[in-house]
């Protein structure tokens, strides 16, 4: 028996593929308000301008679905950097498991690329942030490095400050890749500019700011 559904499931798996890359690019470019469902169907080249919305049903879940896919890719990558540093007590260890997959994921890419800046925009949406953080809490890997993070820092940093410097390392992570990403997209290509030297700054940064001194006024 001749199976006639594969092409057509094929084609939409293609369509939606093409849909979400536009809609990255142009949110990247433009941000989140300012770019139109018609907008990303002519940039993924879909005549129906009502293509986004047969395909995911409105622009959050649209987001969500970006970012789902990388944030899937990037979780796979952390699960082995939690599984390489076990019950380490160390705190650059943990922060290395947060930064890392991150950059490694981005690297690979290629220039230009448009993710880290399509996710500040979404971080800075207060309606897509709290639907995109939820569910980044859900994954297996990052939950293992902020439980192992608050392991290492319990006993020397209070809860409040804890919440606070974390909020500050997620803006930190968020718009340092960003700004990389954008450097990378114009074309450098000095050393210095690398992931892997992002992710070199990047821990030395966040391991100085999650275990500082608490000054109590």
């Amino acid at each position: 028996m001749v199976n006639r559904t594969r092409p057509r499931t094929d084609r939409g798996a293609g369509t939606r593929d093409a849909i979400m890359a536009a809609a990255e690019r142009l949110y990247a470019e433009h941000g989140l308000s300012d770019v139109s469902n018609r907008q990303i169907s002519e940039a993924a080249g879909q005549g129906n301008n009502t293509a986004v919305s047969y395909h995911f049903g409105s622009k959050a879940a649209l987001v969500r679905a970006i970012m789902t896919r990388h944030g899937t890719l990037v979780d796979a990558v952390r699960r082995r950097h939690v599984e390489a540093v076990g019950d380490s007590d160390d705190v650059r260890d943990w922060v290395r498991c947060l930064v890392r997959p991150i950059t490694e994921h981005l690297s690979t890419l290629g220039a230009p690329s448009w993710q880290a800046r399509c996710a500040v925009q979404v971080m800075t949406d207060p309606l897509m942030r709290v639907l995109v953080t939820d569910e980044s809490l859900t994954r297996e890997g990052l939950r293992r490095t902020l439980q192992g993070l608050g392991r290492c820092l319990r006993d020397t940093v209070p809860d409040d400050v804890r919440r606070q410097r974390g909020e500050m390392a997620r803006h930190l992570i968020t718009h340092t890749c960003a700004e990389r990403e954008r450097v990378l997209a114009e074309g450098a290509r000095e050393p210095d500019m690398s992931w892997e030297r992002t992710a070199d700054a990047l821990e030395d940064a966040l391991v100085g700011l999650l275990t500082a001194p608490v000054l109590r006024r």
